[in-house]
């Protein structure tokens, strides 16, 4: 990724939410997610892997997702677009702040 990313790219609307953990009453949680703000990127598939757990089949594509910088994504979020759920799994900042580059996962069961 260079500081010279073309922002023209960015032609996807993506929904940053993030989690909202709430007692369940029986000594755990229940996770839900808000939705923090709905930005402009980029998402490229870039590997795709299937699997074949005990009774449960399905496949994951790994995705490299581009959005303006922002400092308070975290793992924990995750990017919606549409019927779309791509899990943050990594992320790093690119071109001087200028840009966040994610590696995500969308899972596909």
């Amino acid at each position: 990724m260079s500081a010279a990313f073309d922002i023209g790219t960015f032609d996807r609307r993506l929904v940053l939410q993030a989690p909202s953990e709430t007692d369940d009453g029986a000594g755990g949680v229940t996770r839900d997610y808000a939705a923090v703000a709905t930005v402009w990127g980029s998402v490229t598939p870039v590997a795709a892997h299937a699997h074949g757990e005990a009774e449960r089949q399905g496949a994951s594509v790994r995705c490299r997702v581009i959005i303006r910088f922002r400092n308070d994504v975290t793992t924990r979020h995750r990017l919606i677009e549409g019927t779309h759920i791509y899990r943050i799994v990594a992320l790093r900042e690119a071109g001087r702040r200028r840009f966040l580059e994610i590696d995500a996962e969308e899972r596909l069961d």
